[in-house]
């Protein structure tokens, strides 16, 4: 009989660039201070928490959540590229504003002209739906019946949100992507099922943004 294979999904915690409204991408910024106790509070809640695998993107504010929610379990993420956020090109980290004022054909598209729009020098979410998807399905593919944990991005969770959950790419978004949540999906004989999204009650009332 097969086992299913548990993944959790965890988005970094707050950076100086979210509270300022940077647009991140493969760009990177240090976790604020309130960041910070957000992956420690969750560390504290994740040592009750069997995992198998520990994985992380490999940019640094995703590194640095890792260290911070494995450090009393004993965990060691293992980096993986495959788990970064979407790579933004020309827009990263700029705010809006600015892109609106130094790119704003480009902006306009980025909002407006569907999921095969790709930024100069970046992905179109096509491109980067593929890749979140397949990252996925290799770990699935090499840790079966396991339980993974892996600390990526707000674009990759919304991602996998529309992949576990068939939602078109040109779909509005109707659900949270929050600082340090905690989201459970599980890989079984008849494909994905969502089992919670946007658990944040280990941060005790300490807000969390969604992504942009």
């Amino acid at each position: 009989m097969q086992t299913n294979t548990q993944v959790i999904l965890i988005r970094h915690g707050e950076t100086e660039w979210n509270l300022s409204g940077r647009w991140q991408g493969h760009a990177d910024s240090s976790l604020s201070s309130r960041g910070i106790k957000q992956a420690e509070a969750l560390g504290k809640r994740m040592r009750n928490e069997k995992i198998d695998y520990f994985y992380s993107s490999d940019l640094g504010r995703a590194l640095h959540t890792s260290r911070l929610i494995g450090g009393p379990s004993g965990w060691e993420a293992k980096s993986m590229e495959s788990l970064r956020e979407r790579d933004l090109g020309v827009l990263e980290g700029l705010t809006t504003d600015e892109m609106l004022l130094k790119y704003p054909k480009e902006y306009g598209s980025f909002r407006n002209d569907g999921p095969n729009y790709q930024v100069p020098g970046g992905e179109s979410f096509q491109q980067f739906y593929d890749r979140c998807s397949g990252a996925l399905e290799q770990l699935v593919i090499r840790n079966p019946g396991q339980k993974i944990g892996i600390v990526t991005h707000g674009g990759f969770l919304g991602a996998i949100f529309r992949y576990v959950l068939r939602i078109p790419l040109n779909a509005e978004r109707n659900y949270v992507l929050l600082n340090c949540s905690v989201n459970r999906i599980e890989k079984s004989e008849n494909g994905w099922n969502l089992l919670s999204w946007g658990d944040i009650s280990h941060l005790e009332g300490m807000e969390s943004l969604d992504d942009a």
